[in-house]
């Protein structure tokens, strides 16, 4: 029996109606022997190849949702907004549903023992999840006495990491993520 051959008009259309209107994930899919396509939006299985990418918003549509919980949560906490966007920035590009390949989750690229530690129920809620990032920038910052850079390694490579090295950890990643941050803070703040 050969399988069926969707358009991926068809495919568009059917991710279109499950999603309430707005296409919500990669697709991926995979033929199997008999010739069946197969399609997920999970890439659980090495036979599923990327078959349709979903583009995100551009930062700005997602800085401009997320702005009052961004400005409720810098003022609990006692930091200036525009760190909180360019930290959210570097971490998910404003995707809430963001989830890198170590396990942290959401906009501020929460792990999970840092989630439970901060009280984030659903990392995948935004307003949780920015709340419970700025709770852990706030300690940070307290830990490693206001110094910004020491505080973006610690958010990035961890807090012990930054005082077994004395300071910023040699990591390429950690480097990478510091200076990306600031060129986004550095952005927001004269916007």
């Amino acid at each position: 029996m050969r399988g069926m051959i969707f358009p991926a008009g068809l495919i568009l259309g059917i991710s279109f109606l499950l999603s309430g209107g707005n296409a919500s994930a990669d697709i991926y899919r995979y033929r199997d022997e008999n010739g069946v396509l197969h399609f997920t939006n999970i890439q659980n299985d090495k036979r599923y190849k990327l078959y349709l990418r979903e583009y995100p918003e551009k930062p700005i549509a997602f800085i401009n949702k997320y702005n009052s919980i961004i400005g409720q949560a810098s003022e609990r906490f006692g930091l200036d907004p525009s760190l909180l966007k360019a930290v959210i920035r570097a971490e998910s590009a404003f995707d809430h549903r963001a989830t890198s390949n170590k396990g942290a989750q959401g906009l501020m690229q929460l792990m999970p023992e840092t989630a439970e530690a901060m009280e984030v129920g659903d990392p995948y809620n935004p307003e949780e999840n920015i709340f419970g990032g700025a709770r852990y920038l706030r300690m940070l910052f307290e830990r490693f006495d206001n110094n910004i850079m020491l505080t973006l390694a610690a958010y990035n490579a961890g807090p012990e990491k930054v005082e077994e090295f004395n300071g910023v950890p040699p990591f390429e990643e950690t480097k990478t993520f510091i200076k990306r941050v600031m060129d986004y803070y550095s952005q927001y703040r004269s916007e």
